[in-house]
């Protein structure tokens, strides 16, 4: 038997047949009071630029919410945040009253889950964000690498980079994160394994404008160093104080009475150590640094 032309049953049999398909689905979408929907305590998105969500504002005056966000029912006419945050966010700027939604009935884990992944897509997130969102899903929701690589649709390299991005000194993340430096400064950066290198480096980025592949280089240069100490000690010596500090480094010596230790390093870094052989040393140096606060 042929198929039934659906363009002769008319339209009430057409919304049946829509009616049906909808109900085949995981979720559904219908308008939502705004003001019944609560935050997503999982929202890995920490800062929304006003700018943008105003623009977005704007569009939905004039278009609406083209994309629904996704909810989960709460209970009580109360409905949790999925996704969709910047478009709650613009909705509300807009003025609207309702937004349409998707409503979902899953467990908090699918839900951490969902918006992180939902998110990591989705939303401009800068590389600290996407690597704590990464890192999240290892921990909270039992996943490989492997699982979240396909999570994602990124290799499981690339997953990898974002979470080593993590082991950095604060400061450098934070560098990231406010743009100072690019990801690929960073994953040079993460080929060293001195914390003070590392920041010592990132200092130098934000001075000099170096590039990646100055970068690059650099942690090259200085790894192969950690691995040869016959290199550290050349490199050491061929950046030796010049004349000048050398004369302040036997002043320092004598000023501290023991052999003080004055490098500076072609970066312009350096460091000066005073040794001492007891704790009776120690507070006679702290007393001659005490004067000089004076």
């Amino acid at each position: 038997m042929g198929k039934k032309n659906v363009l002769g049953r008319g339209l009430g049999a057409l919304l049946d047949e829509k009616s049906i398909e909808n109900a085949k689905r995981p979720y559904s979408s219908f308008d939502i009071d705004i003001n019944e929907i609560v935050a997503n305590p999982y929202q890995p998105r920490e800062n929304f630029d006003i700018e943008l969500l105003n623009e977005l504002a704007a569009s939905i005056t004039k278009l609406g919410v083209i994309q629904p966000i996704t909810v989960k029912e709460q209970g009580n006419g109360k409905y949790q945040l999925i996704s969709g945050e910047r478009r709650l966010r613009a909705a509300k700027i807009a003025g609207l009253s309702k937004i349409p939604a998707y409503v979902r009935k899953i467990n908090d884990e699918n839900l951490l889950e969902m918006a992180l992944v939902e998110n990591i897509q989705r939303e401009d997130l800068d590389a600290i964000e996407i690597a704590i969102s990464y890192q999240r899903l290892l921990d909270e929701c039992n996943l490989t690498q492997e699982e979240l690589s396909e999570r994602v649709g990124k290799k499981r390299s690339t997953v990898a980079n974002y979470i080593r991005l993590l082991k950095l000194p604060p400061k450098v993340q934070l560098g990231i994160r406010s743009q100072q430096i690019s990801m690929g400064h960073a994953r040079a950066l993460i080929n060293l394994k001195d914390e003070d290198t590392q920041l010592m480096i990132y200092e130098q980025i934000l001075k000099y404008d170096f590039s990646v592949r100055k970068v690059e280089e650099i942690a090259r240069q200085l790894s192969n160093d950690e691995t040869n100490p016959d290199n550290a000690a050349k490199k050491i010596r061929r950046f030796t104080t010049p004349a000048e500090y050398e004369k302040l480094k036997k002043h320092l010596s004598k000023h501290f009475a023991t052999d003080v230790d004055f490098r500076r390093y072609a970066t312009g870094k350096g460091k000066i150590v005073i040794p001492f052989e007891n704790d009776d040393e120690l507070e006679r140096i702290i007393s001659v640094i005490d004067k000089l606060n004076v």
